[in-house]
């Protein structure tokens, strides 16, 4: 089975991308195939809502976002981790999220993403520093996209994973985006 690990924040080696990169080692020792994209750099134009996809399932605008929905097409497994910006998921995420729109039109009763898992990881720069709301954020795209959306799983049980200050050192935060890759692998092998 196939998880791909989205890191929505503007920098490359920032504690998002290490919170993701994490959860992806611990899915990959257990046997599933990963991959990682970090938003990074990516040109993601905003949408337009010309609608145009509807017609052509396809945007028409060429930036990197083509790849990005070719790699969620071919995951079974979804996580998605950004860091806290006033509460809420980065820029960058919510672009790439909004531009996910062309795998919603005339799919009848199936989209692409249809019963795919998606788990979410936040991090942010204080405990209760937003990392709730931004967790709501990412699992609201996942029930737009059809997905089965779970948490952090027991001993938590919580809404997802939740980093604070600096990903390395918070070996709380570390322990949920640990309990999320096991959830999400045990969900996955049912």
């Amino acid at each position: 089975m196939n998880i791909l690990g989205i890191s929505g924040s503007p920098r490359e080696k920032g504690n998002t991308a290490y919170a993701v990169k994490f959860a992806l080692e611990i899915l990959k020792k257990k046997g599933f195939k990963t991959k990682y994209i970090s938003l990074s750099g990516k040109v993601i134009r905003p949408c337009r809502a010309c609608f145009k996809c509807g017609k052509t399932y396809s945007c028409f605008q060429k930036d990197d976002m083509e790849g990005i929905i070719d790699a969620m097409k071919w995951c079974d497994g979804l996580i998605i981790g950004s860091p806290v910006y006033l509460g809420m998921v980065s820029g960058q995420l919510k672009t790439m999220m909004d531009r996910c729109v062309v795998m919603r039109p005339n799919y009848g009763n199936s989209l692409p993403m249809s019963g795919k898992i998606g788990a979410a990881i936040a991090c942010g720069n204080w405990r209760n520093g937003g990392q709730e709301l931004t967790l709501q954020n990412i699992q609201t795209f996942f029930l737009q996209m059809n997905m089965l959306v779970i948490g952090d799983g027991p001993n938590y049980s919580h809404c997802g994973a939740a980093i604070v200050g600096q990903a390395k050192k918070d070996l709380l935060g570390l322990k949920t985006v640990k309990n999320v890759a096991h959830n999400l692998a045990a969900m996955l092998k049912k």
